[in-house]
């Protein structure tokens, strides 16, 4: 199904309150993107949060006078297909912006394993994809020339956690080898990258993992993972399933009073579980890849911080929720879309690959540098600790703003 743009309020269930677009931009040409995305299925959620992402950077690019390329003005536009959450979809309709509406330019889709379904789609035809919600490093060994990714990956995303669990087992005169690690994952790229993150950084103290355990398929009841937890009783538990086994993990841990003195999950902000679960979600430490608290800038964006208080402004649902980091990664990638065209002043694709390629961009979002294969290696992850039902960062102490709830029971 082809996305309407006008109704893009409508379908994401959020409304759009830009003012009027600068005038200087009224005469512009259009660069046209392309996205397969999840506007349904398990992760239409984060979907919606890209599409979002994607949206308020094409409206502050053109109320900031367009993209200027070769003496031109430009903005952009994006036509959305609705990918289901499906890989299959997602690579027929690649095929489909790139073969029937003749797109040039392609922004990525949710989820590495979407990413996965289209990126060879995307390198058959020489496109350069711009993505941000793909973050398994699994999609940066194939030696793809036309991938660049806006995000840090994966293995990245628990590692503060395990070192925090060696940092406290020190400070009560505990030897980090004795860490017990449980790791319940989903059955996807994203995740089991995750995992293997987890389990090197955990080989690199000596630690144990006593629970290894993949999450049902439909994510929606961990509770016997739980009871081996109970049994077991690790001192950090790792939980990652996207948004659906967030809200499942601080659930059934509540539900089913499990008591882990450190516990770190994926996907908290999008999940909401702070507003779904209140207290219980107390001490619950949270993977992010941006913080609104951060010092990054941009002459676009502006501040992290003032990022946030616009896209509160413009979006009426998350006026009084956390912007996710989902919905940040995806305006930062259209930012590196605007620096490139620029610096490559020419709409050739090939040009603007070797230009993306050649990205050493600061944002509102972080640093942006790309490796050969195509990741970001110029940001780092952070984590934040849901303290009093706020997002307070935690780790890596470079950048930490509060310390360190523990134990959490």
């Amino acid at each position: 199904m082809k996305i309407n743009l006008s109704l893009m309020g409508a379908l994401v269930g959020a409304t759009l309150l830009f003012p009027g677009s600068a005038s200087a931009s009224a005469e512009c040409e259009t660069i046209t993107l392309g996205s397969a995305i999840s506007l349904t299925g398990k992760y239409a959620t984060n979907g919606m949060h890209a599409k979002n992402g994607y949206e308020f950077a094409i409206q502050k690019i053109k109320d900031a006078g367009g993209v200027q390329v070769d003496g031109k003005c430009y903005n952009f536009k994006v036509i959305y297909y609705d990918d289901e959450s499906k890989g299959d979809r997602a690579a027929t309709l690649a095929e489909r912006l790139i073969n029937q509406d003749k797109v040039q330019y392609m922004l990525g889709p949710y989820s590495s394993g979407m990413t996965k379904a289209i990126a060879p789609i995307t390198e058959k035809y020489q496109i350069p994809m711009i993505e941000a919600e793909g973050a398994s490093r699994s999609l940066f060994n194939k030696g793809y020339k036309y991938l660049f990714a806006v995000l840090s990956t994966s293995e990245q995303y628990l590692a503060s956690a395990i070192a925090l669990a060696a940092e406290k087992a020190t400070e009560s005169g505990k030897d980090p080898s004795s860490v017990r690690v449980a790791i319940a994952v989903e059955n996807d790229p994203f995740s089991l990258d995750i995992r293997a993150g987890v389990l090197e950084d955990a080989a690199k103290f000596g630690m144990k993992a006593v629970v290894d355990e993949k999450l049902p398929r439909d994510l929606s009841d961990m509770s016997a993972i739980l009871t081996k937890v109970k049994l077991l009783k690790p001192d950090v538990l790792i939980v990652s399933g996207h948004s659906k086994g967030a809200a499942t993990a601080v659930r059934q841990i509540d539900e089913q009073n499990v008591k882990v003195p450190m516990v770190a999950v994926t996907h908290c902000e999008a999940a909401d579980v702070t507003g779904k679960f209140g207290a219980a979600a107390n001490d619950i430490l949270c993977s992010t890849q941006w913080a609104e608290t951060l010092t990054y800038e941009d002459s676009l964006f502006g501040t992290a911080a003032n990022f946030n208080t616009e896209v509160k402004g413009a979006y009426s649902d998350y006026a009084n929720k956390k912007v996710p980091y989902q919905l940040a990664q995806a305006s930062a990638a259209v930012y590196v879309f605007k620096d490139a065209f620029e610096r490559a002043g020419s709409l050739d694709k090939e040009v603007l690959r070797d230009a993306i390629a050649a990205t050493d961009l600061k944002t509102f979002y972080g640093d942006i540098r790309f490796s050969e294969a195509g990741n970001n290696i110029a940001k780092p992850m952070v984590l934040r600790q849901i303290q009093d039902g706020k997002y307070n960062v935690v780790a890596p102490s470079a950048f930490a703003s509060h310390p360190l709830n523990w134990p959490r029971n």
